[in-house]
């Protein structure tokens, strides 16, 4: 059942969604893109979810695109899949572009395995905490495809090109310290710390206004597909056109209430 492969929970502005296909690894058959997809959108028309968290159950995140789908297998028939929905399974970005379209910040907690689309998918999050089990493995070249839905330009501008290369080239596994290291992952926990981890920071971010952390993600993600001096244009935009929406005794209180965390916190 559909309901089954994605498990949803809400609570307290926080999303949880998780992939739950553990004995395909939490692989992306169209079933699950198509699903990812709807409650994605789901969850960025509604205004009680601020932060979403992804995630998978088992022992991976997930390990890409489902390879019998990819191989012209149409599982559910038992017949060849036409050229045409094999090229869908290629080219559905739709699932990538979903989750980064959320307006809020997304993180992702990286259970296990990720690899191929499914480190597609990790790199469409916002922030990535990873547990110790965590690997990460580009395996396209050994597939025999090319990736569509933006790894061979973002792995490269976060962990740079010689190790992007390396990667992507070889299909070797980066575990979750070489990940830390490298700059793919903000920090890596005990499994059983991960979702409290995760949980933990999307309050963080939550007890920020919304609207200045849904203006400022939207900033840094415009800024980051361009140069350095359009991304500092659009920054002096952005924050010009956000002041005037803001009034002093907002500022105020909010430095106060600012303040008062750094001596709780202190």
């Amino acid at each position: 059942m559909i309901e089954d492969i994605l498990l949803i929970q809400r609570r307290d502005g926080v999303a949880t969604v998780t992939l739950n296909r553990p004995a395909k690894l939490n692989s992306l058959s169209r079933e699950l893109r198509r699903e990812l997809v709807r409650v994605f959108n789901e969850l960025a028309a509604d205004e009680t979810v601020d932060v979403v968290i992804l995630t998978g159950t088992g022992r991976a995140f997930c390990a890409g695109l489902d390879l019998k789908e990819l191989g012209g297998e149409n599982e559910t028939q038992g017949v060849p899949a036409s050229d045409r929905e094999r090229e869908e399974v290629v080219a559905g970005a739709d699932v990538v572009r979903a989750v980064e379209n959320f307006p809020g910040p997304v993180i992702g907690a990286i259970n296990g395995f990720a690899i191929t689309g499914g480190f597609e998918l990790a790199l469409a999050c916002d922030v990535l905490l990873a547990s110790t089990q965590a690997r990460f493995a580009d395996t396209h070249a050994r597939v025999g495809i090319l990736p569509g839905w933006g790894l061979s330009q973002k792995l490269s501008r976060t962990i740079g090109v010689y190790r992007a290369k390396e990667l992507s080239l070889s299909g070797n596994y980066l575990g979750a310290e070489q990940a830390l290291e490298w700059g793919l992952v903000n920090r890596v926990v005990a499994p059983e710390q991960l979702l409290e981890t995760a949980l933990a920071l999307a309050h963080d971010m939550r007890s920020c206004p919304r609207d200045v952390v849904r203006a400022y993600k939207r900033l840094i993600d415009e800024g980051y597909k361009t140069e350095l001096g359009r991304g500092l244009e659009l920054e002096g935009e952005h924050s010009r056109a956000h002041i005037r929406s803001v009034s002093s005794e907002q500022i105020r209180a909010r430095r106060n209430a600012v303040q008062e965390r750094g001596r709780e916190q202190s």
